[in-house]
C-alpha cells in the first residue's frame, strides 16, 4: 500500500514538473537548464518539447549505462517509461498553458517566477516519494559513483554545459539567442532553493502519508532504546561561546571515569566525509544567512537530496557520529546539537551552560590575550553564529531551558556544577 502511495505521489510530482517546465518556457526568457537542448531543438525541428525530452532522457540513460557498465541497474531502465510520461505531460502542459503569451517583461518575469515556484513543488513531491530518479538527475549521480566528484560541482559544471551547448545549438541552427536567457540563470537558482524550503517547511508530511514506514523506524528506535543501544549514560553539553563549557565538560568527564569528545569528532567526521579536519573546524556550527545559504548551496542538491552541500554533509556526518559515540557508553559530548540528536535517548541528561556577559567577556579576553572590547566582540558575533546553526538545523530555538533538563550558570562553579550532574544522573 505504501508503495502505491509513492508511486501515485511521484506521478503527480511529475505532471507538476511538467507544469512548472511548461510556464517557465512560456515565460520567454529561457527554460530550465536541463530543458534547454530540448526547448532549442523544438524551436527549430518539427518536434514538440515533449518529444524533444524524451528523445534526449533516453540519450542520458544511454549515457548512463556506458558510464556505469556493470553498475547499471535494472531499476535505471524505470527512467525510460518516466522519461516517456514527462514527455507528454509536458506537450499536454504546453497546451493548457497555450493562452500564455506575456509581451510586457514584468509579466514574464511574473510567469517565471510562479513557473520556478510549481517546479519547486513538483521537484518536492519527487523526493518525497523517493521511487526513481529522473534521467538529468540520474546522469550526474553516474558520474559521481563513477570517477568520485563532487556532487554539487558535477552539477554545477552539467548544468552550465547544458545551457552552453543549447546556446551554440540555437546559434547554429537559427544565427541567433533563443532559447537560453535570464530565465535559466534565475530558474537554476530558485527551484532546488524552493524544493528545499518547501522540504524544511513541510518535514513533518513524510511521517503523516508513510505511516507505516514511521511505525517501523519507531519500533525500532523503542528495541534501541530498551536494549540500551545508545549507552548507559551520556552527558550532551550545549554551551554560550565563553562560558567555559568545553573546560567543564572536560574536568567532569575526568571526575566522573567518562569518554570525553569535542574537537575529537572533528577528526572522527573527516573520516567518514572525505573533508579535512581543517575544512570541518571552519565550516561546523557556523552558519551565515540561512536564506543566502539555502539560496547559494541549493546546487549541491540531488533530486533524492542524498548529495548535499558540504556544511550538511558535515552536520549529517557529525550527528551519526554523535548517535555512535552515545551507543559505545559513558561519554560527554560537547556541543555539534547533540541535545537535539540525542533528544529520543532516554539516558542521555541534557545541559546547557551559560554565564553572564561580563563573565564570558572576561574569560574570552585572557584565552585569547585580547583586549575587552575585541572580546566583546567575538563573543556576540561567535554567539551568533552557534545560534543561526543550531536555529537552521533543529528548528529550535538556541539555549532554551525547554530543549535542556539543566540549564547551569558555570559563574556558580565546577564544585556545584558536579554536584547538580551527578544528582540528575543519579551517580
Amino acid at each position: 500500500m505504501e508503495k502505491l502511495k509513492r508511486y501515485l505521489i511521484f506521478l503527480v510530482g511529475l505532471f507538476v514538473n511538467s507544469l512548472g517546465v511548461s510556464l517557465i518556457t512560456k515565460a520567454n526568457l529561457g527554460t530550465s537548464p536541463i530543458s534547454s537542448i530540448p526547448y532549442v531543438l523544438s524551436l527549430n525541428f518539427p518536434f514538440t518539447l515533449g518529444s524533444f525530452t524524451i528523445f534526449f532522457s533516453i540519450f542520458l540513460i544511454v549515457l548512463q549505462l556506458i558510464i556505469l557498465r556493470k553498475n547499471f541497474k535494472l531499476e535505471h531502465i524505470l527512467q525510460i517509461p518516466v522519461s516517456i510520461i514527462f514527455g507528454y505531460f509536458i506537450d499536454l502542459t504546453m497546451i493548457l498553458f497555450s493562452w500564455v503569451n506575456p509581451e510586457a517583461y514584468i509579466m514574464k518575469i511574473v510567469y517565471l517566477l510562479i513557473g520556478c515556484l510549481i517546479l519547486g513543488v513538483g521537484v518536492y513531491m519527487e523526493v518525497l516519494a523517493d521511487v526513481v530518479m529522473l534521467p538529468g538527475e540520474s546522469f550526474v549521480r553516474a558520474i559521481v559513483l563513477t570517477w568520485k566528484t563532487n556532487f554539487g560541482t558535477t552539477k554545477i559544471c552539467f548544468d552550465v554545459s547544458m545551457s552552453v551547448t543549447a546556446a551554440v545549438l540555437s546559434f547554429v541552427f537559427a544565427g541567433r539567442l533563443a532559447g537560453v536567457r535570464e530565465g535559466t540563470v534565475i530558474a537554476a537558482l530558485l527551484v532546488g532553493f524552493i524544493a528545499r524550503l518547501i522540504g524544511k517547511k513541510l518535514v513533518f508530511l513524510k511521517d503523516m502519508i508513510f505511516l507505516e514506514s514511521v511505525s517501523a523506524e519507531n519500533e525500532n528506535e523503542a528495541k534501541e532504546q530498551t536494549a540500551g543501544t545508545y549507552g548507559k549514560n551520556v552527558i550532551a553539553i550545549g554551551r554560550q561561546f565563553g562560558s567555559g563549557g568545553h573546560d567543564i565538560g572536560k574536568i567532569l568527564a575526568e571526575k566522573l571515569g567518562y569518554d570525553f569528545y569535542d574537537a575529537e569528532i572533528i577528526q572522527m567526521t573527516a573520516g567518514t566525509t572525505g573533508y579535512t579536519p581543517e575544512f570541518i573546524k571552519k565550516n561546523e556550527e557556523i552558519m551565515t544567512n540561512s536564506l543566502i545559504y539555502d539560496l547559494v548551496n541549493q546546487m549541491y542538491l540531488n533530486a533524492d537530496m542524498q548529495d548535499e552541500a558540504p556544511k550538511d554533509k558535515i552536520f549529517e556526518a557529525e550527528c551519526q557520529v554523535v548517535r555512535d559515540l552515545a551507543k559505545k557508553g559513558n561519554c560527554v559530548i560537547v556541543g555539534r546539537c547533540a541535545d537535539y540528536v540525542l533528544r529520543n535517548s532516554g539516558n542521555c541528561l541534557k545541559v546547557f551552560f551559560s554565564a553572564p556577559l561580563v563573565s564570558r567577556i572576561r574569560r574570552v579576553a585572557q584565552r585569547q590575550n585580547i583586549s575587552e572590547g575585541e572580546a566583546k566582540a567575538t563573543v556576540q558575533k561567535n554567539e551568533k553564529l552557534r545560534a543561526d546553526n543550531y536555529r537552521y538545523y533543529t528548528r529550535r530555538m538556541w539555549g532554551a531551558a525547554g530543549n535542556f533538563d539543566l540549564s547551569l550558570n558555570t559563574d556558580l562553579g565546577e564544585e556545584y556544577i558536579e554536584n547538580c550532574i551527578r544528582s540528575a544522573m543519579k551517580l
